[in-house]
């Protein structure tokens, strides 16, 4: 059975880049366009893995991360953040609320399939 993977941006052209990318990995793909739209996805299904952008309305990938690490039942699902933001400060921001892990756009979808081939476990 694929891995289901949930893509969280607020453009809908990276989120159908990394869908692409994703669904030619042999994954099953979600998307929300921010963290509030997420949430309302994160409805008891298994999901695997999540991809966040940092930067986005309504609330943005930190906060939408610190809220997902509150849900009993996706407490442990690993979280990609994927974002412009390159500084030092972001990543321990990022970390310190529960990601797994830091990719900077833009990017070659051979490293984000690499990236999530080491966090969705088989």
């Amino acid at each position: 059975m694929a891995k289901t993977i949930l893509i969280v941006d607020d453009s809908a052209s990276l989120r159908q880049v990394v869908a692409i990318a994703l669904k030619g990995g042999g994954y099953d793909v979600l998307e929300a366009c921010d963290g509030k739209d997420a949430l309302g996805k994160l409805s008891g299904q298994k999901i695997h893995l999540i991809i966040s952008d940092v930067n986005m309305p309504n609330m943005n990938g930190i906060e939408f991360v610190k809220a997902v690490k509150q849900l009993p039942n996706y407490k442990f699902t690993p979280i990609i953040m994927l974002t412009t933001e390159s500084q030092e400060d972001k990543k321990q921001e990022g970390q310190a609320a529960g990601a797994k892990a830091w990719v900077v756009k833009p990017f070659k979808p051979e490293q984000m399939l690499a990236a999530v081939a080491k966090l969705v476990l088989p």
